[in-house]
């Protein structure tokens, strides 16, 4: 039986165990389109709960601490969780108000683990080898250990010395509640930092600041024809970039990118095609010096010269600049949320609208997005 989108999710296996495959449905709604519709009200309630969670503020006093003392401070994780580690950094970046918070690729974390200051690392299960890897790593050498997962009982909560929990765990192996819930965490995380209080009704407005399936089925219209997509932006926008492109490739199959935006127009662009996509993410202009609103206008027009079917996902300033024609496979605008900070407006307004672009696409092509297609036995060999 479904359950509502207003009820709470499961909680890991206890004792703890790794998931198994989901259950295979032959058509949609896929158990990733489930997770979609249960974002909003798990968005509340990750709120309050982060509100009164000890742990949490205990993380809020590290990371000042390690601020004040000039120690690195490090965020990391694999797939959707190391985007969520990238998410972190920057609410982090922004609460802090000058020192850089760094974020590395788990694996890469081991060439020179960190031997001070505080590693924080997102993993939605706990298992990941290469996280679980680098947080064992970081404390070996000296460094303050943070996990952000979904319990306290993972192979990864035994090596951090602070676990934030959020306690209700993704159905899909498409992780969309598994980028949302630690996102939430360092929404959350970089207010307590800050000193500024939570709003739960704002965080979740900012999380709905489009609401209209129409638009993501619109797009996944616009792009159901191509062979290949490729997500452009920069900043913040670059992290929901990223994002997309991962869920594009394994809940579509899809083969997709992500790309800086200047990035994309020093060679790339000389392999597209009029069957080759792009979407670029250009949400708020307060956290994107003009220069760079400018170049993501070249991007679309670079696009329109090659024939490229560009769609984007815009904030409401932006999408007044650039003109109806430069996104023939369509738009998606956000409205501007005043509420939460623009880190916070930046990485939640563009989620659901991605995750739901995902979905449909995933839905046009024929697809479950919830196996990640190891259903194929040669699949489930190559992820071992």
């Amino acid at each position: 039986m479904r359950r509502a989108p207003t009820d709470p999710l499961p909680g890991a296996p206890d004792p703890w165990a790794a998931s198994e495959m989901p259950a295979f449905r032959s058509r949609p709604p896929y158990l990733m389109s489930d997770m979609i519709a249960a974002e909003p009200a798990l968005a509340e309630r990750l709120v309050r709960r982060f509100a009164a969670d000890e742990t949490l503020g205990v993380l809020a006093d590290a990371v000042r601490a390690a601020a004040a003392a000039g120690k690195p401070i490090m965020t990391t994780g694999c797939g959707t969780s190391e985007h969520a580690a990238m998410a972190v950094a920057a609410l982090l970046e922004e609460a802090l108000d000058g020192p850089e918070v760094r974020t590395v690729q788990a694996l890469e974390s081991l060439r020179r683990p960190m031997a001070d200051g505080l590693l924080i690392a997102v993993s939605h299960e706990g298992g990941t080898l290469a996280t679980n890897a680098a947080l064992e790593a970081a404390r070996a050498a000296g460094a303050r250990t943070a996990l952000v997962t979904v319990s306290a009982g993972s192979p990864g909560a035994a090596l951090a010395d602070l676990v934030v929990r959020t306690e209700e765990m993704d159905q899909s192996w498409c992780h969309t509640v598994g980028y949302l819930s630690p996102v939430v965490a360092g929404v959350m995380l970089g207010l307590r930092v800050a000193g500024r209080r939570s709003d739960a009704p704002a965080i979740r407005s900012a999380l709905e600041a489009n609401d209209d399936h129409r638009g993501p089925a619109s797009l996944a219209a616009g792009l159901t024809g191509t062979d290949r997509i490729a997500v452009v932006g920069s900043g913040p926008d670059f992290v929901t970039a990223r994002e997309l492109a991962l869920k594009i490739s394994e809940g579509a199959r899809l083969p997709a990118a992500a790309y800086d935006v200047e990035t994309i127009l020093h060679g790339h662009l000389a392999a597209a095609t009029r069957w080759t996509g792009l979407v670029l993410i250009a949400t708020d202009e307060a956290l994107r010096p003009a220069a760079i609103g400018e170049r993501a206008r070249s991007v679309l027009a670079a696009a329109g010269a090659i024939r490229m079917p560009a769609a984007a996902i815009l904030g409401e300033r932006t999408a007044a600049s650039i003109p109806d024609e430069a996104t023939p496979a369509g738009r998606i605008v956000l409205a501007r949320s005043t509420r939460v900070t623009a880190v916070t407006a930046a990485l939640l307004g563009p989620m659901l609208p991605l995750q739901l672009l995902a979905d449909r696409l995933a839905r046009a092509r024929g697809v479950n997005p919830d196996t990640l297609g190891r259903e194929d036995p040669a699949q489930a060999a190559a992820h071992g």
